[in-house]
C-alpha cells in the first residue's frame, strides 16, 4: 500500500469552505443541552435523520446515510466543533462552525447550521449564553531585589 492508503477524502480541506470562530463561544445550558442531544440523536443519519452527532463534532448531512453504516452519497454540509461538560459539567461549549462549499452552495450559513442544532434546545445562536470572557492575568515582572 503507498502512502495515501489512511488518508480518507473527509479530512480533505475543501476548498470552499468557510470557517467561523464564536466568540465568545456559545455555552448551552444543561436543559437545553440535554434536550439538544436527544434531539439529534433521534435525527442520526443511520437513521433517516441528517445529524451526526459525536462527542466533538455534530455534523449535518444533506440526506440520510445510504452506504450501509457509511455515508454513501450523503454529503456533508456543515459542522459544528463542541466541547462536551465545559465550562461546567453538564453543559456544551460550541466554539466553531464550518460550511462546506456545498453546504455554501445550497445556501447555508455558520448562523443558519448552529441554529437548526440549537433549535432543538429552544435557543438560537443570537440567544444562546455565552462564555464569560475575562481579560488575561497581568504579565509576571520580576522586580530587581536591590530595589526593594
Amino acid at each position: 500500500m503507498d502512502d495515501w492508503s489512511g488518508f480518507v477524502a473527509s479530512d480533505a480541506p475543501d476548498e470552499g469552505a468557510v470557517t467561523e470562530v464564536i466568540r465568545p463561544a456559545a455555552v448551552i445550558p444543561e436543559e437545553a443541552a440535554r434536550t439538544i442531544l436527544m434531539e439529534l440523536a433521534l435525527r442520526d443519519v443511520r437513521i433517516d435523520g441528517l445529524w451526526e452527532a459525536e462527542p466533538s463534532v455534530w455534523r449535518r448531512f444533506h440526506q440520510p446515510w445510504d452506504g450501509d453504516g457509511t455515508p454513501g452519497t450523503s454529503e456533508l454540509l456543515g459542522t459544528i466543533q463542541v466541547a462536551y461538560g465545559v465550562p461546567t459539567r453538564y453543559e456544551i461549549t460550541l466554539f466553531r462552525a464550518t460550511i462546506t462549499k456545498l453546504g455554501s452552495q445550497s445556501g447555508w450559513s455558520v448562523s443558519d447550521l448552529c441554529n437548526e442544532a440549537l433549535g432543538f434546545g429552544g435557543l438560537t445562536l443570537e440567544t444562546c449564553p455565552r462564555a464569560d470572557l475575562k481579560p488575561p492575568p497581568r504579565p509576571f515582572r520580576f522586580h530587581n531585589a536591590a530595589s526593594v
